[in-house]
């Protein structure tokens, strides 16, 4: 099978590539089926053979990823949206959702634990305010009997 595969050349660190025909079996820099184009990765500076291009692919040539998309900003091939990228666009829209409903749970969770404070707080208020009250009667029947003494 041939495939349309980027070949480094250049200096450390200072990569660029040539867009190659090549067999699938053979190694990633070796001798190339015939040369298609340049591209350069820090200046994004790209040149494509597009007649060759097209022959190679209307041969069956099968690009890499990095490839197909330098051919779809080339115009060369139709933007295709692969099965395994709507799968992976449907895995994370599902773990957006339950993230979602994760933090809503949570948020209600959190309310409920807020109005059960509030309530208890309030009825710890409300039997200080009795005890209080129970100690002020109580306190008001010995008060009596010391003035009556």
């Amino acid at each position: 099978m041939i495939k349309l595969r980027l070949k480094r050349f250049g200096k450390k660190r200072e990569a660029s590539f040539r867009l190659v025909a090549t067999n699938s079996t053979s190694r990633r820099d070796g001798r190339p089926l015939e040369e298609l184009g340049f591209y350069n990765p820090r200046t994004k500076e790209t040149r494509l053979d597009t007649e060759a291009i097209r022959t190679r692919l209307s041969q069956g040539a099968q690009p890499t990823d990095t490839v197909r998309y330098l051919l779809e900003k080339g115009g060369l091939i139709e933007k295709t949206i692969r099965p395994a990228e709507t799968v992976g666009k449907l895995k994370q829209a599902a773990a957006r959702d339950a993230a979602a409903a994760d933090a809503k749970k949570a948020e209600a969770a959190a309310k409920l634990a807020a109005e059960v404070a509030a309530a208890d707080a309030a009825a710890e208020a409300a039997a200080a305010e009795a005890k209080a009250a129970a100690e002020a009667a109580a306190a008001a029947p010995a008060e009596d009997a010391a003035a009556e003494a």
